[in-house]
């Protein structure tokens, strides 16, 4: 086979890379994509389907009479709840207010993990004082910082946020640390050859390959960030404030049960549509500039 021949003024480092561009192009497979029609049916019909079965399966409880309605609500009083509530605005307000928690306490989360990831990997010595002071901070219960949050800080956002933090950062920061840990020595090599040190082996190697385990970390940090948040609006109700966890903890006290399972549904809604539109198109994106998958 003889490759196209690159055009006279070309640099040669260019010709060498369109030459091997063409071999690799060659090597891909040919996949025809389906109709966008198609395609959005089979991103979403599997969790339309999962939700129609979730939904059947809590009508059938209800119906069976385990517990009376005023406990276990059915599903079309709990939907007509939140409908309800959202029409009239306060849960829309709630919502705010628990986003805004979430979007500030995770960022400084990410910056914090982020920091402390990149210390722990570049000196050794920090590494063996604090390895596993990272990992045992991963596993404590983040409601166990409460009292400690509320003793410094008070019933204030200052709280929430100080556990929220507390509960992302060690996961963010051990994300991190794994991936850099996993960077394949022969990438490294090959950077070093290229004239990749210091900050520019960090830029330009180390942190590309680890990407995939960050983002695992960034996701998981996530999920710790969002159980603490709830934990924390559970705990620390602050005057004048209306957040979701406010809101289902008034809805327990006054034994109001569509109010109560809604929320938990907005809770749970909430979860997976981060998850879905944030981290799940972070990992596509990645895995199709590596061909893992199709883009």
């Amino acid at each position: 086979m003889r490759l196209a021949r690159p055009h006279s003024g070309q640099a040669p480092a260019d010709r060498l890379g369109a030459d091997l561009a063409g071999l690799d192009t060659l090597e891909l497979p040919s996949i025809r994509r389906p109709p966008r029609l198609r395609r959005v049916f089979d991103n979403v019909g599997p969790k339309v389907l999962a939700l129609a079965i979730a939904l059947a399966i809590w009508q059938v409880v209800v119906i069976s009479g385990w517990k009376p309605p005023w406990l276990l609500p059915a599903p079309l009083t709990v939907l007509s709840e939140l409908w309800s509530q959202l029409m009239a605005g306060d849960l829309t307000a709630a919502v705010g207010v628990t986003m805004r928690r979430a979007v500030i306490g995770y960022g400084v989360a990410v910056v914090v993990g982020g920091t402390i990831g990149i210390l722990v990997v570049r000196w050794r010595t920090l590494r063996a004082a604090v390895g596993s002071l990272i990992t045992g901070l991963q596993t404590m219960p983040s409601i166990a910082w409460f009292p400690l949050a509320i003793l410094l800080f008070q019933l204030s956002d200052v709280a929430i946020l100080f556990v929220v933090v507390l509960g992302a950062a060690p996961a963010i920061a051990n994300g991190l640390i794994s991936g850099i840990d996993t960077v394949p020595p022969l990438l490294l090599r090959a950077g070093r050859v290229l004239g990749a040190r210091g900050v520019s082996a960090y830029r330009y190697v180390i942190l590309p390959a680890a990407l995939p385990s960050f983002v695992a970390g960034l996701k998981q940090g996530w999920a710790f960030a969002w159980r603490s948040l709830m934990a924390g609006e559970l705990l620390v109700l602050i005057p004048g404030q209306s957040s979701i966890g406010a809101r289902l903890q008034f809805a327990r006290e006054f034994s109001d049960a569509p109010a109560l399972v809604a929320m938990m549904i907005v809770i749970l809604a909430i979860g997976i549509l981060v998850d879905v539109v944030v981290f799940s198109t972070v990992e596509r994106s990645i895995l199709a500039r590596r061909g893992l998958v199709d883009a």
